[in-house]
């Protein structure tokens, strides 16, 4: 089920709405791994046109991490910080802010009125978007079916974007992973950077690359809940912790 959760992102209501789960914006960490991997990419891809479900690929992922496979530096971090939030009630405190990350706000914006000009759209911007233990917050919404990424880059970043005219690979994670919150069927992709032309890019669901995201979602949340679980209990005298 999606619950639409209509707040200004940034805002204190917006940390308390995505507190404790893991979001689009993290979902390239959520999948990351070590030098060992977490599960053959082969082997995945296998899984899924052999028809099993999301529910059995994150078994599997969960049975790899159980044989020895090494999560990243990034994914440890990130699942240690989501247990703190959900153990505290709070959201980590992220309220720093400087004058580039403000810049790229106000460019945030110019991207966005360009790209409904030269498309012809109105962007409905939303707080957040929450499927189950997973959540995103989408730059926009686009009609019934579509949505909106926007990257701000530097001169050199976007230049090398528009030579390769594709979703940047740092990327696809985040953008298939606000297709499988949202249930939409596209979701275009927009580098800006002042004086340069944008780079629009359409991108369009794949089940499969979305199946795998959603088996790492649910194997992390796993992972997550046993963590809380076993911190929660730390310090315990016996008879309580059992």
């Amino acid at each position: 089920m999606i619950e639409i959760i209509d707040c200004e992102q940034g805002t204190p209501e917006w940390f308390d709405a995505r507190k404790g789960i893991p979001t689009a914006s993290e979902f390239s960490t959520v999948m990351a791994e070590g030098r060992d991997g977490l599960l053959p990419a082969a082997i995945m891809d296998s899984m899924v046109k052999s028809g099993c479900s999301a529910e059995q690929l994150a078994a599997a992922v969960k049975a790899a991490r159980a044989r020895g496979a090494s999560p990243s530096q990034a994914r440890l971090k990130y699942l240690r910080t989501l247990a703190g939030e959900i153990i505290r009630g709070t959201p980590e405190d992220e309220g720093y802010s400087n004058a580039a990350m403000e810049r790229g706000k106000v460019m945030e914006a110019e991207a966005r009125d360009l790209y409904a000009f030269a498309r012809g759209v109105d962007p409905v911007q939303v707080g957040f978007v929450r499927r189950g233990g997973a959540g995103a917050s989408p730059d926009s919404l686009i009609g019934e079916d579509g949505g909106l990424e926007i990257k701000t880059a530097l001169a050199h970043i976007q230049i090398e974007r528009l030579q390769k005219n594709d979703l940047p690979s740092e990327h696809k994670a985040q953008v298939h992973g606000n297709l499988w919150i949202t249930e939409r069927a596209w979701w275009d992709f927009v580098s800006y950077s002042p004086g340069l032309a944008p780079l629009i890019v359409r991108v369009e669901r794949d089940e499969a690359y979305i199946a795998k995201l959603a088996a790492a979602v649910d194997a992390f949340n796993s992972e997550l809940a046993e963590v809380v679980e076993k911190v929660r209990r730390y310090g315990l005298p016996d008879a309580m912790a059992a």
